[in-house]
């Protein structure tokens, strides 16, 4: 018998015997299992599940992660494979021009969609843009000095496990650019020409020197061996191939939406929009002489847009965009008046203990939010809930905590109350599960060493974090019995992917980003093709608990998407984002779902 299959049988056995074990202790004791106790207390849910985590890692487009996967039970996939662009050891397929990249001229005005002036005849060798252990900011020797213009296979130039690479860029403007109105033709052109864009007080780089090439082109090859855990979670569980981040760029400002479902914008610290320091106002025109090469971008440049003056830099190539498209963007753009968003990544406007930080030109903080969250929500509502953050140290954060990785740690109604409490470490997630005391929501981002984030950490390192998190449910059936982890990313990274995005406002939706949902009800080895991003975590628990969507603006107001059979991907019925419901059998409670490989 294979190793899978022995895995089966063993899950099944030890499941059997510990749900019998757990039986009797009710009889006997009058309790029930894992937490049943106070179950008299615990809000009511629509669904067998009363525990929901999710874990979020950092920077993989679903191309990346997923180029070859070939799933189970004669369903189709979305992606490199599928579609003929790669073939299954990783070399180019009969499809390959179709994921081309373009050069473009763009001099003057910003553009998203800028003339282009041919392929590039062979991919720029990736950089080693702060890959750890290597040389920094130079080509990587590791990589052919001239890959053919299309996707390529990370892992034969650099080891999957224990392999460090370059960091693509994953902002706000360069996203919108590299989507290319749908054509995703721009990736390495938008690396060349502008990268992280330029820095205020700090070493830049100059046009044309961006400390970067094609590292946006790679992909894992799942086919040959890469990310195993993450097949197996995909081939005993349930995969969406058309989930998305919520917001094009990168970190800071996904992970906001993944608590809030909408924006956070500069303001006075009470909700009032103001206007911010000009220094901090995105201009992603080019620069006077140059190819693209933004005018205020960057970590420590320009963050926030005005969106709904259409005056603004760069704001009119989007909304003539979505105003082409054959439905209405939601809430027309969802660009209140006179308010600027933050679109990228700015630190949160309180420390840890919950003092405010100093807002001023010099600091790229953006100001304390207060925003409809789905903290506060589950709180009002009497259902609990937990951010368990990697080197968060009771509120002494070491080198392996990200400061833009919390949406809480932005808003004033959970920092500067008990609220704040409900943010712990990772290891106090670890001592709630061995003691019955897990929340019914747990959020969890791993430490920055395990969140998969390329240069800092690898995809290699995440799979095993989030195995870890699910083999320790496992331990315990009488609580995977009513869990469903969700493991996803905060966004792409900047890695091409050949997917669909729907165009929902201004901001997004962006890249498509894997998606796994583990649970004993969900359909095994299931392909979910709907629609989803960020925000239908949040819609599944609002459905699951019965809470309302969180404000009149937040996207959890769009409705499940509507598909047809011949193109599950694109609803029929945008802007929608589904709940995650369709991933889900509550009829059916499997007793086979295996512990996941070693």
């Amino acid at each position: 018998m294979s190793n899978a299959g022995l895995n089966f049988v063993r899950s099944r056995a030890r499941r059997a015997v510990v749900r019998a074990a757990a039986l009797v202790l009710a009889v006997l004791t009058g309790a029930g299992p894992a937490g049943a106790a106070d179950a008299h207390r615990r809000p009511f849910t629509r669904t067998p599940i009363k525990h929901v985590i999710v874990i979020v890692g950092e920077n993989h487009s679903f191309d990346n992660v997923f180029a070859t996967y070939q799933p189970r039970f004669h369903q189709r996939v979305w992606n490199l494979l599928s579609k003929g662009i790669v073939g299954a050891n990783g070399s180019p397929g009969a499809n390959f021009t179709e994921a081309a990249q373009q050069q473009a001229n763009d001099q003057g005005t910003y553009r998203i969609d800028p003339p282009h002036t041919g392929p590039f005849a062979t991919l720029p060798r990736p950089n080693t843009t702060y890959a750890f252990g290597e040389p920094q900011n130079v080509a990587d020797a590791r990589f052919p000095a001239a890959l053919p213009n299309g996707p390529f296979q990370i892992s034969k130039y650099a080891p999957y496990y224990g392999g460090f690479t370059g960091d693509p860029p994953h902002r706000f403007f360069q996203m919108w650019q590299q989507f290319d109105e749908g054509k995703n033709d721009l990736f390495v052109w938008v690396d060349v020409t502008v990268g992280i864009g330029p820095q205020n007080g700090a070493p830049t780089p100059t046009p044309g020197n961006t400390f970067q090439g094609s590292e946006a082109m790679g992909f894992f090859n799942m086919a040959a061996g890469d990310a195993p855990k993450l097949k197996f979670m995909a081939d005993h569980y349930a995969l969406g191939d058309n989930y998305h981040q919520a917001v094009m760029g990168g970190t800071g400002a996904n992970f906001i939406f993944l608590g809030t479902a909408d924006e956070a914008f500069f303001s006075d610290g009470h909700g009032n929009p103001v206007t911010p320091f000009a220094n901090q106002i995105e201009n992603p025109n080019p620069r006077a002489s140059t190819n693209n090469f933004y005018t205020q971008d960057g970590y420590a440049g320009g963050s926030y847009v005005n969106c709904a003056d259409s005056a603004q830099p760069g704001v009119k190539p989007i909304m003539s965009y979505l105003k082409q498209l054959s439905y209405a963007p939601f809430n027309g753009g969802n660009c209140a008046p006179n308010t600027y968003y933050l679109v990228n990544n700015y630190g949160p406007g309180f420390n840890p203990d919950g003092s405010e930080k100093s807002i001023d030109a010099t600091h790229f903080t953006l100001p304390p939010q207060t925003l409809p969250n789905i903290g506060e929500a589950l709180s009002k509502a009497g259902v609990s809930w937990k951010y368990y953050i990697g080197g968060w140290k009771n509120g002494h954060p070491d080198e392996s905590w990200c400061s833009i990785c919390n949406p809480f740690q932005f808003i004033r109604g959970v920092m500067q109350t008990a609220l704040r409490n409900n943010i712990q470490d990772i290891s106090d997630f670890k001592n709630d599960l061995q003691a019955d005391h897990l929340p019914a929501v747990s959020f969890i981002r791993p430490y920055e060493g395990y969140a998969g984030h390329p240069a800092d950490s690898n995809l290699a390192a995440y799979e095993t974090f989030v195995a870890d998190v699910i083999n320790s449910l496992h331990k315990r059936p009488e609580l995977f019995d009513q869990t469903a982890v969700i493991a996803t990313m905060d966004e792409g990274g900047g890695y091409y992917d050949s997917g669909y995005i729907e165009p929902i406002d201004f901001f997004g939706d962006g890249t498509r980003i894997p998606l796994v949902i583990v649970s004993p009800y969900v359909k095994e080895g299931f392909v979910d093709h709907t629609y989803y991003d960020h925000t239908s975590i949040l819609k599944f628990i609002e459905a699951n608990w019965g809470l309302a969507p969180l404000s009149g603006r937040s996207r959890d107001n769009l409705p499940n998407p509507v598909a047809v059979s011949t193109n599950p991907y694109v609803p029929v019925n945008a802007p929608a984002v589904g709940d995650l419901m369709n991933a889900f059998d509550f009829s059916h409670l499997r007793d086979d779902a295996p512990y996941i490989l070693p």
